[in-house]
């Protein structure tokens, strides 16, 4: 896996002016499965910035496919994004609530 794929995303994604990010690369736990293969890794995002603001969910992964172009050919294979505006939470974009037991 190239050294530094997680700062390379952090300076393509400062375009978004992000208030913050969380990269995990979590590419260890897809050893073998053929994109880790070829090198690219799997990571998960998540971002708070005020370009998402009245986005829809599909502008927001666009914005950031753009903004990470040249990695996604070889470097990410994979990328699971949670991407917010401000003032939002996790559960208004579509993601469990942290609070939700099963079966409760």
């Amino acid at each position: 896996m190239p050294e530094g794929t997680v700062e390379r995303m952090r300076s393509r994604l400062a375009v978004l002016a992000p208030i913050e990010v969380e990269i995990e690369d979590d590419s260890a736990r897809h050893a073998g499965h053929a994109g880790a293969a070829s090198g690219g890794g799997h990571y998960n995002l998540r971002m708070i910035s005020p370009e998402f603001a009245g986005k829809s969910r599909v502008s927001r992964h666009r914005l950031v496919y753009d903004a990470l172009a040249d990695l996604m050919q070889r470097e990410i294979h994979a990328l699971a994004m949670v991407l917010l505006a401000p003032g939002e939470n996790e559960r208004r974009a579509g993601a469990p609530h942290p609070d939700h037991t099963p079966g409760h």
